[in-house]
C-alpha cells in the first residue's frame, strides 16, 4: 500500500507520485493540489491520527481562494465563521483604535471572504476531500527519519524501517523539519522572546462580557492579545502573546496555570478577565523563527510551510501562507520538465514574498507591543486617524497580500 515509484519529469502521461512527509494544513492542501493535476499522493504523518490540536485560526481571502479552487469550501461552511471587522483595541481599557469593515468588503475587494475557523475543523475538511479523491493518501504512525535522491526521484526510510520511492519528496513538517535538517543542517531556530496562551471558551459562558464577533487584537506594553470566533461563531478562540527571557520546554500540549495567565494578562479589561476565569485549559507554547533560507530543495525533495519559512502569528499568516506554497508548487510542477527544475521554479516565485510577510508579521508584534505612552500615541494616533478619515487607504495596504491570484 506505501509503494511509490516514478520517473524524474513531470507533465508525462505515467503517473507521477509524491510523498508529502507531515499531514497539517500545509501538507494535506499540497496532496490535494497535486492530486488536481494528476499525482498520485502518499501523506505520511507521525502521529497516530489527525489531531484536535491547535486552536482558532484565520484565514484571509488568498487563501479563501486556494480552498475554493480546491474544492474544500464545501466541507467546512458549517464551521467557519466571518468576523464583522479587524480591529485594534487598547488592552488595558478596550477603547477602539481601529475598525477595518471585513465582512461586508473582502469578497469585492479582494475576490474571497475572510474567516476563522477552528485548526481541526479545517483540517479535518482538507483531508475528507482528499480520502474522498485518493482513499489511502493518509498514513498516520509513519515518522520518516531520512531521505534520499537519485536519477530516478526520491525516497524516504521510516522509524520502522520501510523504504517508499518516489519522483518527489515535499518536507511539510514544521519548524522542526527532519527534512530540513536533512538537507541544510541541524540549525536550531531562534526564540523570539515570545511565549503565547491558548484557550478556547464557549461565547455563551461569557455573558455581556463577550468580546466583538471581529477579529480583535488588544495591545499593551510587551504583550498583546488576539480574540476571533470559531466553530461557527459558538466559541471564543484566544491568543495571548508575552514578551519572555527564555523558553527551555517544547509542544503544543504544554499548560500553565491559570494564576501565571492572569499575571500575564489580568486586570486589562473585562472581556479578557472573563476568558481567562471561563478557560477549562490555558495552553502555552514558545514562539521560533528562523532567517530566510538560500533553498528549499535538494533535487526531487522540497520544504513547505513552516519547515521553509516559519513566521510569528502577528498576520495570521502562517497557515495561509503553506497552502500557498502548496499551490504554487502544483502550479511550477503541472508546467512539465525536470522535477528539480520546478522546484527552483517554486523556491523563486515564493521566497520574496514569504519574506515580506516573515518581516511584517515581526513588525506587527513590535507596533502591538509599543511600551511607553508616548511610543503607542505615536503608533497608534495615524492608525486611528486613517480609520476615521481614509480607511480605503488601511484597506489597500492589504492589496498584495490578500488580493494576490494563484488559480
Amino acid at each position: 500500500m506505501l509503494s511509490a515509484t516514478g520517473g524524474r519529469a513531470a507533465g508525462h502521461d505515467a503517473i507521477v507520485k509524491a510523498i508529502i512527509v507531515g499531514a497539517g494544513l500545509g501538507g494535506v492542501t499540497a496532496a490535494l493540489a497535486l492530486d488536481q493535476i494528476g499525482w498520485d499522493v502518499c501523506v505520511l504523518e507521525r502521529a497516530q491520527d489527525l489531531r484536535d490540536i491547535g486552536a482558532g485560526i484565520q484565514i484571509s481571502p488568498n487563501g479563501i481562494k486556494i480552498l475554493d479552487a480546491l474544492g474544500v469550501m464545501p466541507r467546512i461552511e458549517d464551521s467557519l465563521f466571518q468576523p464583522e471587522a479587524i480591529e485594534i483595541r487598547h488592552g488595558a481599557t478596550g477603547t477602539r483604535l481601529l475598525h477595518m469593515p471585513m465582512r461586508a468588503i473582502a469578497a469585492d475587494r479582494w475576490g474571497a471572504r475572510y474567516i476563522q475557523i477552528h485548526r481541526a475543523d479545517l483540517l479535518d475538511g482538507l483531508a475528507q476531500t482528499l480520502l474522498a479523491r485518493q482513499p489511502e493518501a493518509l498514513h498516520t504512525s509513519a515518522e520518516v527519519i531520512r531521505y534520499e535522491t537519485s536519477s530516478k526521484g526520491a525516497a524516504v526510510t521510516l522509524a520502522d524501517g520501510r523504504r517508499i520511492e518516489a519522483d518527489l519528496i515535499i518536507g511539510a513538517d514544521g519548524i522542526h523539519s527532519a527534512i530540513r535538517t536533512q538537507m541544510l543542517g541541524p540549525g536550531l531556530p531562534d526564540f523570539t522572546g515570545n511565549v503565547a496562551w491558548r484557550a478556547v471558551v464557549p461565547v455563551s459562558d461569557l455573558g455581556p462580557a463577550a468580546p466583538p464577533p471581529s477579529g480583535v487584537v488588544w495591545t499593551g506594553p510587551g504583550k498583546h492579545a488576539v480574540t476571533t470566533r470559531i466553530r461557527a461563531g459558538k466559541m471564543v478562540n484566544f491568543v495571548g502573546i508575552v514578551e519572555q527571557d527564555s523558553w527551555t520546554e517544547e509542544g503544543w500540549h504544554l499548560t500553565g496555570t491559570a494564576a501565571e495567565a492572569r499575571a500575564d494578562f489580568g486586570g486589562w479589561n473585562e472581556t479578557l478577565d472573563a476568558i481567562l476565569d471561563a478557560a477549562p485549559v490555558l495552553h502555552r507554547w514558545a514562539l521560533f523563527t528562523r532567517p530566510p533560507l538560500q533553498r528549499w530543495s535538494d533535487g526531487a525533495v522540497a520544504l513547505l510551510g513552516d519547515a521553509a519559512h516559519p513566521m510569528l502569528p502577528s498576520m495570521a499568516q502562517g497557515a495561509v501562507q503553506a497552502m500557498e506554497d502548496a499551490y504554487v508548487l502544483s502550479r511550477e510542477l503541472s508546467k512539465g520538465g525536470m522535477i528539480s527544475a520546478a522546484l527552483e521554479r517554486y523556491f523563486a516565485a515564493r521566497i520574496d514574498r514569504v519574506t515580506r510577510v516573515q518581516e511584517q508579521s515581526l513588525a506587527n508584534l513590535r507596533l502591538f507591543h509599543r511600551r511607553s505612552m508616548l511610543a503607542q500615541v505615536q503608533a497608534y494616533a495615524p492608525i486611528w486617524l486613517a480609520g476615521k478619515i481614509a480607511p480605503r487607504l488601511l484597506q489597500r495596504r492589504n492589496d498584495w497580500l490578500y488580493g494576490a491570484e494563484f488559480t
